[in-house]
């Protein structure tokens, strides 16, 4: 279900991009690679359904099992339709470019289009790719690049409320119900904005901080600066990242829980997983589980922190299977559960509680 359109979010009250530049080139081309995994490819996802009207396409190379359903397009003809660069759809494990993308990057460029990643890999450094941008004229943008005179953390307490979207494991809804948590509070008149903390977040709010390329010591550090001193009565929606279970990712998700100082935490889940996204041999941890750690570990910085509800994310159930499963785990855990996506009487619910 398509979300295009979102309220937007990002205060400016300062720069928090790594390139100093909000205006990214849009329209975009989505690049699939070869991608097999929907999960790996959650950068064109996201792009798709928060800012729809900005994609005109999709272009993935063979033997790629992922269509976010766009037009197939090659970048000659995204750029005839208005596309002004493509757009790295993937986040992998480890945030990588093969060189056998490389090809395609270079035909891009010759069409006449920049390049936007949010990979770890840095486009100027892959070979033969920044001197064919500089022969064309053509950026390269890398969004995951952390802003500078990022300070170790205080633990200061910062005026305002705040919310953080936590998970079961990567990949799941965090970013969805953040952005969608932030358009029911702004439908209600409410002061709130959308924090963006991963690369595609970013690109959908205009700015924030890719929390996964700070160095370790400063992640806390960059959440408080992410979310600074507001208005009593505003509210900042903070995109969450990783899990606290998760062997790979555990030690971003609780510097940003630190930084963050969350009154509130919605717990994120995806009915049906059993495994840890990109780690075999680890299984997600309940929903209880989740809440537990989180507010005992969250306490060290906020010891009013709470869980407010649930976010599940019921793709791939049909209507009768979703509401069964947000009734069941309403009833199971006394807290409001919800599908964000397709919204209903449950999400507002959940907006209720988050007000209360």
């Amino acid at each position: 279900m398509s979300r295009s359109g979102v309220v937007t979010a990002l205060r400016r009250d300062t720069d928090l991009t790594g390139n100093g530049d909000h205006a990214l080139p849009q329209p975009y081309l989505l690049f699939l690679g070869d991608t097999v995994e929907a999960g790996f490819a959650k950068t064109a996802f996201g792009l798709r359904d928060w800012a729809g009207d900005m994609c005109v396409g999709e272009y993935a190379l063979p033997g790629a099992r992922v269509s976010t359903g766009l037009p197939p397009l090659t970048p000659a003809e995204a750029q005839q339709k208005g596309a002004r660069a493509l757009v790295i759809g993937v986040a992998n494990t480890g945030g990588v470019i093969p060189p056998h993308w490389v090809s395609a990057l270079v035909e891009a460029l010759e069409a006449g289009l920049d390049i936007i990643s949010g990979m770890h890999a840095k486009l100027g450094d892959l070979p033969g790719l920044a001197s064919t941008a500089d022969r064309l004229g053509r950026r390269l943008i890398d969004v995951r690049t952390p802003p500078p005179g990022i300070k170790v953390a205080t633990g200061a307490k910062r005026s305002g409320k705040r919310l953080l979207t936590v998970g079961t494991d990567c990949a799941l809804g965090k970013k969805y119900t953040a952005l969608s948590i932030v358009r029911g509070l702004q439908t209600r008149g409410v002061d709130a904005d959308f924090r963006a903390t991963g690369q595609t977040g970013i690109m959908i709010a205009g700015g924030g901080i890719p929390m996964d390329a700070v160095v370790a010591d400063f992640v806390a550090g960059a959440a408080e600066m992410l979310s600074p001193d507001a208005a009593p009565d505003h509210w900042d929606i903070i995109e969450g990242q990783g899990s606290l279970f998760h062997p790979a990712y555990a030690g971003v998700t609780l510097g940003l829980l630190h930084g963050s100082q969350p009154d509130l935490f919605v717990v994120c889940h995806e009915p049906g997983r059993t495994d840890m996204l990109g780690t075999a041999g680890y299984k997600l941890p309940s929903i209880e589980e989740v809440i537990e750690r989180t507010v005992a570990m969250g306490r060290l910085t906020n010891p009013a922190i709470r869980c407010v509800g649930i976010s599940l994310n019921t793709s791939a159930l049909s209507s009768a299977e979703a509401e069964a499963v947000i009734a069941e785990t309403t009833a199971r855990l006394a807290l409001p559960a919800a599908d964000p996506v397709r919204g209903g009487k449950s999400f507002d619910r959940l907006l209720d509680a988050c007000l209360a």
